[in-house]
This record gives C-alpha cells, sequence and structure tokens, in this order.
C-alpha cells in the first residue's frame, strides 16, 4: 500500500460569487515508502495545492487522497494522518509559534499527548538531526534563514512523520541557506528511511531526486527518474529551465562534445574529463 496515494483528484479555488479557479484536476500519483520526490511546475501549476491536499488542510472536490490507507476526507482520520505527514511551507517565520527554539520543536509532540520524557528526547533528536542543538535555548527570530528552516524542519521531526513535504521550503533562502536545508533533507531521507517531496521551481534542487514529477497547469505531465532531464521538452514544454549541467551539456554537445546528461558539478565534471581521454586516445 503506497503511503501517500492521490487517485484522480480534482481541486479548485472559489472565485467571485459563482466562478472557480481550477488548481489540480484528474492527478493521479503515489509516493511510497523511503522515496524521494521532486515535485516541480510553473506558479500556478497546483504545487503549493498538492501540499495542503496530502495532509487534509484541504479536501479534494472529486477524487480520492489517502495516507497509509486513510482518507483525508474523513475528519476523524485527520489526527492520525498528520502524524504521519509532517509539512515545511516556505516562510519559516510563520512556523513558529513560541520565543524558544526547544519550545518550538516541542510544540508538536506537545498537542500529540506525549509524555514529558519522551517528548524531551524527541526534541533533542530532531535538533541534533538538524544540527541545531546547540541553539536549543536561542530565540528562533535571532536566527538566519537557513537556521530558522532547519528549526521548522526539526518541528516536523518532532512528531516522527514517515513522509516529509517541503512546500517551497528553500524559496526565500540564500544559496548557503538553501545548501544548509538540502543536506539535512539528503541526510533524513538515506538515514532515517524518511520519504520526502520536495516541491521546488530549483531545478538544481529536482536533480538531487531520485524520481521528478511534472504539473503542469494543475495536471500531471510527465513522472519519472532521472533521466527525465535527458529530455528537455518535457521540461520547456511546461515553462520550466533545464539545471545548468545540462544546459552546459546541450551546449558541449551542439559543439561536437556528447558527454550525457550530468546532473551535478561532480558528474559534469567527469564526463568532460573522459570525453576528453576518448579525443586523446582516438
Amino acid at each position: 500500500m503506497p503511503l501517500l496515494q492521490f487517485s484522480n483528484v480534482d481541486y479548485s479555488y472559489p472565485s467571485g460569487e459563482s466562478d472557480f479557479i481550477r488548481a489540480l484536476y484528474s492527478v493521479s500519483l503515489s509516493v511510497e515508502r523511503g522515496e524521494f520526490v521532486a515535485l516541480v511546475g510553473c506558479n500556478g501549476s497546483g504545487k503549493s495545492t498538492f501540499a495542503r491536499l496530502a495532509n487534509g488542510l484541504l479536501v479534494p472536490d472529486g477524487g480520492n487522497v489517502t495516507v497509509d490507507g486513510m482518507s483525508t476526507s474523513d475528519k476523524n482520520a485527520l489526527f492520525d494522518i498528520r502524524k504521519k505527514i509532517g509539512v515545511v511551507f516556505q516562510n519559516p517565520d510563520n512556523q513558529m509559534v513560541t520565543t524558544i527554539v526547544e519550545d518550538d520543536v516541542a510544540f508538536g509532540p506537545e498537542n500529540l499527548g506525549l509524555p514529558p520524557q519522551e517528548i524531551r528526547e524527541r526534541v533533542d533528536w530532531a535538533l541534533d538531526s538538524v544540527g541545531m542543538l546547540d541553539h536549543a535555548k536561542s530565540g528562533p527570530f535571532r536566527l538566519s534563514g537557513g537556521q530558522k528552516q532547519r528549526v521548522a524542519i526539526a518541528g516536523v521531526l518532532a512528531i516522527k512523520p514517515e513522509l516529509m513535504i517541503l512546500d517551497e521550503a528553500t524559496g526565500m533562502l540564500d544559496p548557503d541557506g538553501r545548501r544548509e536545508v538540502l543536506d539535512v533533507v539528503k541526510q533524513l531521507n538515506r538515514k532515517e528511511n524518511m520519504a520526502v517531496v520536495m516541491i521546488t521551481h530549483f531545478m538544481e534542487e529536482a536533480a538531487l531526486a531520485d524520481r521528478i514529477v511534472i504539473l503542469d497547469k494543475g495536471h500531471v505531465s510527465r513522472d519519472g527518474g532521472r533521466e527525465l532531464f535527458a529530455a528537455p521538452e518535457a521540461f520547456t514544454n511546461a515553462g520550466l529551465d533545464l539545471p545548468l549541467y545540462v544546459r552546459a551539456a546541450q551546449k558541449l554537445k551542439a559543439r561536437g562534445m556528447d558527454i550525457g546528461c550530468p546532473l551535478s558539478a561532480d558528474e559534469f565534471t567527469d564526463a568532460v574529463v573522459d570525453a576528453l581521454k576518448k579525443e586523446d586516445r582516438a
């Protein structure tokens, strides 16, 4: 059974007295335990609506969303659903509810009614997991953007969800802050086997995932592995750019050097070196 399942999901927002804006239509996809999925699309493609539907903040107009077999349309199941799925939003300031970092991280476990000793253990584990244990007594609003977002992630982690959804969680961060958060997310996926859905418009971030889902005008246009980047039209048709190293590889190919589809600096460098060696041997 998939951890998260969207089955022919439709959702529209009211616009005026009788009009509606369709955000998602006929969306069907699943996320398995331990998967790392990048959900990409232009503004207005339905990415944030997907996140809110996934943990029951919104209920679909049509179709069904289930979490470990529980329907988000069942109000009696929402408590259990939100223990399994945690969402980190774009602005960390909007997710802070207290004036001390460790109290903020404890907020979720306290609402689960956990005993004090378990809450203490979860808070320490979550802060340690994101490299913020030394800031446990700090005030959240004195932290950098990257540090705040790591605290927001720790707050979700303390609930110990099986799936974390990051809804443009790096969108307001500088490159260093973005790198900090991405390093944490990759470690959680690999070491804790936590499923991740990373909603992003940064293609370099999407290249970190094992699977890429492209939303275009509220519908899933493509769903596949890293090999999707070798088909540029899958992204350009949806109004998306390609990762930097893919674009660079395309330019080299146009000049007669085919190095495939590297997705990182290391892959690009290795591919260029291999191609030059082959030319020398030829």
